[in-house]
């Protein structure tokens, strides 16, 4: 199956590089894009369960689902995760 999640705190090409080395990690997740502009990540999977893992790993990387909690914490988390982003792209 192919989805759209629309995530918060997504803001260049650091936060893509790490949400993509993230989600790819993840067994039964591929073809994984994101598109800056709409806040959005595609990805393909099989296995019904797969996709709230995809929400939970987001989230605890600082990129909470629209509509979800987006306290300070998540905020900071996606900083740290963009700046790991670049240094390792």
């Amino acid at each position: 199956m192919k989805t759209i999640v629309h995530i918060q705190n997504l803001k260049c090409g650091g936060c893509v590089n790490t949400i993509t080395k993230k989600l790819n990690a993840l067994d039964d997740v591929s073809e994984v894009s994101i598109e800056v502009e709409d806040n959005s990540v595609t990805f393909e999977y099989s296995e019904e369960h797969t996709l709230d893992l995809v929400k939970k790993a987001l989230a605890e990387i600082g990129y909470p689902e629209d509509g979800e909690a987006n306290n300070l914490t998540s905020k900071a988390k996606s900083y740290v995760s963009c700046a790991f982003g670049k240094i390792t792209s």
